[in-house]
């Protein structure tokens, strides 16, 4: 009979560490989500207008970091972002065309734009020798006759096969590719009197 009391009681034992042993973690749980809570919660840091000893001028706000525009408050130029003007093409660059954007325009030209219109601008590049698709030839009156910023739009939107560029080329490259294209087509379609008076003598002697 004593023996049979002894194992009940272990048996009480048992389960009652059985129960602190499964339900221990629930108050260790409770501790750490409120210690992360409070580090959270409570983190470090400077109030506006808050002075600082860490910096030199003794202030904890810092300046703006230079060319830092604002959320909101880009300052668009439509005509620089568009092409358009008062919804039409326009024909004029919005920037200076130096040798720099000459150069910059080659570059992404051939990049972007030779296997499909080729090195010169003929439409002949690798797509249309390989894919039965015949790209635009630069050197058309038509596109000779169309204004910059035709081009423009063409690059940013896509037009007919062509699959817009506008999320793959900034504007200021498709301006520089637009400089370039017209490099082209003035290449393959002046004349004499476009050459500057000091190299025409060299030219002409070359032709004797």
């Amino acid at each position: 009979m004593r023996a049979r009391t002894m194992d009940t009681q272990n048996q009480r034992r048992f389960s009652f560490m059985t129960r602190v042993l499964r339900l221990g973690w629930i108050p260790l749980l409770l501790i750490f989500v409120a210690a992360c809570h409070q580090d959270m919660y409570d983190q470090p840091k400077y109030k506006p207008l808050a002075p600082s000893t860490f910096f030199e001028d003794g202030r904890s706000a810092r300046p703006v970091v230079p060319n830092t525009v604002a959320v909101g408050q880009v300052q668009r130029d439509e005509y620089f972002l568009t092409g358009q003007i008062d919804g039409q093409p326009g024909d004029v660059f919005p920037m200076p065309v130096t040798a720099e954007v000459m150069e910059r325009g080659r570059e992404r030209y051939n990049i972007n734009c030779v296997p499909c219109h080729g090195l010169s601008g003929y439409g002949n590049g690798m797509v249309w020798r390989r894919g039965g698709i015949t790209p635009a030839n630069f050197h058309t009156d038509r596109l000779r006759n169309s204004p910059e910023g035709h081009f423009f739009d063409v690059i940013t939107n896509g037009y007919r096969y062509m699959y817009p560029y506008g999320d793959k080329v900034t504007a200021e490259d498709r301006w520089a590719i637009i400089a370039y294209i017209r490099a082209l087509q003035l290449s393959q379609n002046a004349t004499i009197d476009d050459v500057a008076p000091d190299q025409r003598i060299l030219l002409q002697g070359m032709n004797q």
